[in-house]
């Protein structure tokens, strides 16, 4: 891909979250804000209980709904017609807003981006925003896988209707999402009330915001390690550990970790090292991305992944007087973390 066609791009929005969090309401909000731009919504319709085409406020933003119900492979199929559609009227739109359902997992819908030509081409993953319900998320991840995929797929997550929880079950809840994913970025809000430069081009794939990261969390991480935790007691759902005040979760059976290193990599080395580890391990890995500093190039490279699927582009030249740190996420389900350090070790050059 020629730099020529970057800008061409247009970001792709992804709505998840569980039924009755206000994911439309949020919509709804994007919609009829004086924003000036014009936004193409794919809504997917699951049974009866659809989103509204009357639901859908704002009469010059098209919604195209898609009615195969259940989100799956064929989820593809109908997202990348559409899409395809909607490219060839040039011009129209400044983004498009893709409402999953709220039993789906946003990975087809994520993964359409790059695995087909003509949509990647044209469109990009801007970023995944998840809508939470303060009150009800715990039972959910008790009894929905879904719920915590799209908790650990989120780049940005409105933890909505805190006026309906106590503070002290506030900050419960916010443990937990981030025992899940800490990589996120986490708004408290009520009616989906939110300033939208907070989840329309956020450009999170891009990474550079992957540190955009609430800093007591990040802290509380540090803490973990210098003293040499001992990950081997019992944490199973519940159960946790306190760390100067700050309660830290370790989901049963979701992890999240990063890795830097401030010597370049061996490109020769890091694409087969990536490639093998998701073709092993990928249905574990719901999210991974990372930004590198290849040995002898001027530029940065960028790559993200959803489950077997990367995709990655050099970014842009690093700047004068930049760390040339390269930074790797990896979001998943048991996922073989040792392994993982060992082998992107190797790519050191």
């Amino acid at each position: 891909m020629s730099d020529q066609v970057q800008p061409e791009k247009l970001p792709v929005t992804v709505l998840t979250g569980y039924l009755g969090a206000g994911k439309t309401t949020l919509l709804n909000r994007i919609l009829s804000e004086p924003h000036g731009k014009k936004y193409a919504v794919i809504v997917n319709e699951f049974g009866e209980i659809g989103i509204d085409n009357e639901l859908v406020v704002g009469a010059d933003e098209e919604v195209f709904e898609m009615n195969n119900g259940c989100i799956c492979c064929t989820v593809r199929g109908d997202l990348i017609r559409i899409i395809e559609g909607l490219m060839r009227r040039k011009g129209k739109f400044d983004a498009i807003i893709v409402e999953t359902t709220g039993l789906a997992d946003p990975a087809p819908v994520a993964q359409t981006f790059f695995v087909d030509e003509n949509v990647g081409r044209r469109a990009r993953l801007d970023a995944v925003v998840t809508v939470a319900d303060a009150k009800w998320l715990k039972d959910r991840l008790k009894d929905a896988p879904e719920a915590k995929n799209q908790i650990a797929f989120a780049d940005v997550i409105l933890l909505n209707k805190t006026d309906l929880v106590t503070d002290a079950e506030l900050r419960e809840v916010e443990a937990r999402i981030r025992g899940i994913n800490p990589y996120a970025k986490l708004h408290r809000t009520q009616r989906s009330q939110i300033a939208l430069n907070e989840i329309l081009g956020r450009n999170a794939f891009d990474l550079d915001r992957i540190l955009d990261i609430e800093p007591e969390f990040l802290h509380a991480e540090d803490h973990d390690h210098e003293h040499g935790h001992d990950h081997g007691h019992d944490h199973g759902d519940g159960h946790h550990h306190n760390h100067g005040g700050l309660k830290h979760y370790h989901d049963e059976d979701m992890q999240s970790f990063s890795m830097d290193t401030d010597k370049p990599l061996n490109p020769d080395r890091f694409f087969p090292w990536i490639q093998k580890l998701v073709a092993e391990d990928g249905p574990n890995i719901l999210r991974c991305k990372g930004i590198l500093n290849f040995k002898d190039d001027p530029d940065r490279f960028v790559f993200q992944g959803v489950h077997m699927i990367l995709d990655g582009d050099h970014q842009r030249a690093w700047k004068d007087g930049e760390k040339r740190d390269s930074k790797l996420v990896f979001i998943g389900r048991n996922l073989p973390e040792e392994k993982i350090r060992k082998g992107f070790e190797t790519t050191i050059a």
